[in-house]
């Protein structure tokens, strides 16, 4: 009797199991974010950006993402590998994040990757672009709303090349993002490179490396130094009396809003690449930019759009399922077709799921109430994409 009273219970609970197995998935209640990004040290304004930029997203959405009220867990990486891994192994074993994003810095990211990935925990990268993911071991988990490293990187090479500068000395720091730059900037600039110069990340002081440049005689000069390095850097820059007869160019985010408000008029006349800017003229960018400057009293930089957008992202998606993330097939494909108005206008993904976007040269001026900021000249590229996904074996 207790053997066939096992069996008819040991029954029924398989047939239940295979009920739940056949339902549709269920709304969740409530969608968390892992936001991981640095907050502290040299590169924390980049962070820092980030993070407003998302949670402005967020607060303009009544504290819900995809109609789900949304709990988002912040973390500082210390832009430190190590502490960025245990971080990361915390927010999605004990946490139990449903999506993460936030990072910087492309080390990092290289460094927590695969731990996110195995998970199967969506990560929507709103700065780091390594080369490694757009190419051979993108991931059908990662999606970058930024741009591949070497992008902005590409369009000031061929901005250089276009304006018929001839000689450079070209610098960057020492770690993955550096060697993605310098490698983008000659694949478009194709005069004589006079030095090639690595920095240590995170470095301060440049005495040598302008000593190095001043010896070279260059009539250009690129630099990719982001957050605290690029501000010491061009303030030693200008110092040493180098602005005189050298032409500086950098990317976007070595000659944005958190730098130029930390450097302020030294910076007049540099040349720089973006994807986005705060003159961009379309609804959705508009409204970012006086919602961001209404929150938090400053002008947005490029890090903030991307913050933004990063939340944007994740909202359509959770729209799109319908609140069921636990579906991970149809959040993929809901983030991958990117139903979202980004604040730089048309936005789509490539096979790698990184942006094909266009790309703009910028100057910085002042703008019509006295502000050191920059302004946008004119498009370097149109639907430029990065230059490894063809190594991307996603479909």
């Amino acid at each position: 009797m207790i053997k066939k009273q096992s069996l008819v219970l040991n029954t029924l609970a398989l047939a239940l199991l295979a009920c739940a197995a056949a339902s549709p998935a269920l709304a969740a209640d409530k969608v968390k974010i892992g936001m991981l990004s640095t907050l502290s040290g040299a590169g924390a304004g980049l962070g820092v950006d980030i993070r407003d930029g998302f949670n402005l997203a967020l607060k303009t959405r009544g504290g819900k993402l995809g109609g789900l009220p949304a709990e988002v867990i912040i973390a500082d990486d210390q832009q430190n590998p190590d502490t960025a891994k245990q971080t990361t192994d915390r927010l999605i074993k004990r946490d139990k994040v449903d999506f993460m994003t936030g990072i910087v810095f492309s080390n990092l990211m290289l460094a927590v990757g695969q731990s996110v990935f195995d998970s199967k925990t969506p990560y929507i990268s709103a700065n780091a672009g390594p080369s490694q993911y757009a190419g051979e071991q993108c991931n059908p988990y990662f999606f970058n709303v930024a741009w591949q490293n070497d992008n902005l990187h590409e369009a000031v090479g061929k901005a250089v090349q276009d304006k018929g500068f001839k000689k450079l000395v070209i610098l960057a720091p020492n770690y993955p993002a550096g060697k993605d730059a310098l490698t983008g900037f000659k694949r478009y600039y194709k005069g004589a490179v006079a030095e090639e110069i690595y920095t240590k990340l995170g470095q301060l002081d440049y005495s040598a490396e302008l000593a190095q440049a001043r010896a070279a005689k260059p009539d250009a000069m690129y630099i990719f130094l982001p957050g605290g390095m690029g501000i010491n850097f061009i303030k030693q820059f200008v110092g040493a009396g180098l602005s005189k007869d050298v032409t500086l160019f950098g990317p976007g985010f070595s000659a944005d809003e958190d730098v130029i408000k930390a450097v302020g008029e030294p910076m007049l006349g540099m040349f720089n690449s973006s994807h986005w800017a705060h003159d961009m003229d379309n609804p959705a960018n508009k409204k970012f930019v006086a919602d961001f400057q209404k929150e938090y009293g400053r002008l947005p930089s490029l890090y903030a759009s991307q913050g933004y957008d990063a939340a944007q992202l994740i909202d359509a998606a959770v729209r799109d399922v319908k609140g069921k993330i636990e579906d991970k097939d149809a959040v993929l494909k809901a983030l991958k077709a990117a139903k979202f108005e980004s604040v730089r206008g048309a936005f789509k993904f490539n096979n790698n799921q990184y942006p094909i976007q266009d790309y703009y040269i910028r100057i910085i001026g002042k703008d019509a109430q006295g502000r050191v900021t920059n302004k946008t000249l004119g498009k370097i590229f149109g639907n430029h994409a990065d230059a490894y996904a063809a190594q991307c074996k996603m479909k």
